[in-house]
């Protein structure tokens, strides 16, 4: 019998191990990025402000709980995700995923999860293509700080360099090597294309859509033709193929939409992936296209610009 106690003991401690071996999922709310976490017997909320490296006063305040009250045992508290203690770069902290469904698409989740890069997420969850299967584990990005065990690795693939990493390293090249001619320098210098990507994109007139929409307005007559105020979400898509796509409220995804730059009457066909409600990052926008599709209107500013949509 005084053997009791201590099975008992040591079967807590299993569960309480295996316990933290389970992996932190991301969640996204109104009120932005966050964790779920059940409270275990005795802990506070400074207890759990350590775990997660936050403030107590930040859980209790995104959770509109008085800290004066305590905490019930299996009480569910959102944990939120900000500077402090989330990060999008590297290669070591600790991983934090989100569960794909049927209607997730790569470019739309590095939209939905702070803007981050398409090619980051190819690197941090080794995949190549942009669709991603039902019941993924993807991992957006790391728990900074906090009491939880870090992991290292390095990925099959590094991501791509965007302009502005490539930029200093020319600088560089140009210091150590005075005997550039001066006409090179400038060129170098001038190649700053304002929508990322050097490639130069399909013919706009003949994207990879533009059957599919021909198609889809003979079963369902466009009816919408509306000037709309958009912004620009980075994927590596549409460069070579002509694949545009485009992210919009209250439009199924699968839809083909005619966008038209107004200045230039410049046209192409893009893809209907998700919507944008909730992100802070979209308020005054009421679409978001592909750095690709901007590239074939020929647009040239970076943060809000206007289109007309038909569909």
């Amino acid at each position: 019998m005084k053997k009791l106690p201590l099975f008992f003991t040591m079967l807590l401690f299993v569960l309480s191990a295996a316990a933290q071996k389970k992996d932190l999922m991301i969640r996204k709310g109104l009120a932005g990025l966050y964790i779920e976490h059940k409270v275990a017997s005795k802990e506070s909320f400074f207890a759990i402000g350590r775990k997660y490296n936050v403030s107590p006063q930040s859980i209790a305040s995104y959770n509109k709980l008085d800290m004066k009250e305590g905490l019930l045992i299996n009480q569910k508290l959102r944990i939120p995700l900000s500077d402090t203690n989330f990060l999008q770069e590297g290669f070591t902290g600790t991983p934090l995923y989100y569960e794909t469904d049927d209607k997730d698409h790569l470019p739309a989740l590095g939209v939905k999860y702070n803007n981050v890069s398409l090619d980051k997420l190819k690197a941090w969850n080794n995949i190549e293509g942009d669709d991603v299967k039902p019941g993924t584990k993807l991992m957006v990005g790391f728990l900074k700080g906090g009491e939880f065990p870090t992991v290292s690795f390095t990925p099959k693939k590094m991501p791509e360099k965007t302009n502005e990493e490539v930029k200093p390293a020319v600088n560089k090249t140009e210091e150590t090597k005075p005997e550039i001619k001066p006409e090179e320098k400038t060129e170098v210098k001038t190649e700053d294309p304002p929508v990322v990507k050097n490639e130069k994109p399909a013919p706009s007139e003949q994207g990879y859509f533009k059957s599919h929409f021909e198609q889809q307005v003979r079963i369902i007559p466009a009816s919408k033709n509306e000037t709309v105020t958009s912004g620009i979400f980075k994927t590596s898509s549409g460069w070579e193929d002509a694949k545009y796509y485009l992210l919009i409220d209250k439009v199924p995804p699968g839809t083909i939409i005619r966008v038209i730059n107004p200045t230039n009457n410049k046209v192409v066909y893009a893809k209907v992936l998700g919507e944008m409600t909730g992100i802070r990052q979209n308020e005054g926008l009421n679409i978001r296209i592909s750095n690709a599709a901007a590239s074939a209107l020929e647009i040239t500013e970076q943060d809000k610009f206007i289109v007309n949509v038909n569909y």
